[in-house]
């Protein structure tokens, strides 16, 4: 079998990217879930599935920790759409894939599946604001041996088959021409007029995201009266270069 991080790694780094991207009043660590920390059955979920050649079922209990953010939204916003990011951020860590839509739903017993890998998210008081569970799914295939013969070449042959059924998926492409931070007082007294400055000069190229993954770059254009991007730079590894 090919060597696998084990789930319980995967799962830790999950937890502590979506926590930087949960829109809190007050920062959050991850703790992994103890006896009785969870919440009830019927809590409120937003859940997804990730599907990739390492698949996943992210659940994620934060309506009530993220209440400030969700009145300030406006209307037309749900839960879902205000954690999204924070569950695109978790699955950065299982590599290629796609993460389907966010769901409501309620929690049942999912966080007493042996599988899951669930954790309590605290505050600097260690009190309980939200919860975050992942169950990872590794897809396993053989390596061929130094010698391989025609009976045992089908494992790599598979894998392309598998990740050929995906080549139809469609992605979203986001690009985006910088970032800043705010806390969360400024973020609610936004109003028509404001100007909020980036951390990019400007002329600078756009990043093109996948699911939040840096894949490329390019400068911004207009075709026929809408915004474009023009592909000037692929980005091939981890440190965005």
């Amino acid at each position: 079998m090919t060597a696998t991080v084990p789930a319980a790694a995967v799962a830790q780094q999950a937890a502590e990217l979506l926590v930087e991207q949960l829109p809190t009043a007050t920062p959050l660590t991850a703790v992994p879930l103890g006896p009785g920390q969870a919440p009830a059955a019927d809590t409120k979920i937003t859940r997804a599935h990730f599907v990739g050649s390492t698949s996943a079922d992210l659940v994620l209990v934060a309506h009530d920790a993220i209440a400030e953010a969700l009145a300030g939204a406006g209307a037309g916003v749900e839960a879902a759409d205000i954690l999204r990011p924070a569950l695109e951020a978790a699955a950065t860590t299982l590599g290629a894939g796609v993460l389907d839509t966010a769901l409501e739903d309620t929690l049942g017993e999912a966080f007493m599946d042996p599988d899951m890998e669930a954790f309590v998210l605290v505050d600097a008081d260690g009190a309980a604001q939200a919860w975050f569970g992942i169950r990872v799914r590794q897809n396993r295939t053989q390596t061929a041996p130094s010698a391989p013969s025609p009976s045992v070449g089908a494992a790599p042959i598979d894998e392309r088959a598998r990740m050929h059924m995906l080549r139809d998926v469609e992605l979203v492409l986001t690009a985006e021409i910088g970032h800043t931070r705010l806390p969360m007082r400024q973020v609610l007294d936004l109003v028509p007029g404001t100007v909020l400055e980036l951390d990019r000069a400007a002329g600078s190229p756009a990043d093109v995201m996948v699911n939040g993954r840096l894949v490329a770059r390019g400068e911004v254009v207009v075709v026929d009266e809408e915004y474009g991007i023009r592909i000037t730079e692929i980005v091939t590894n981890e440190d965005g270069r």
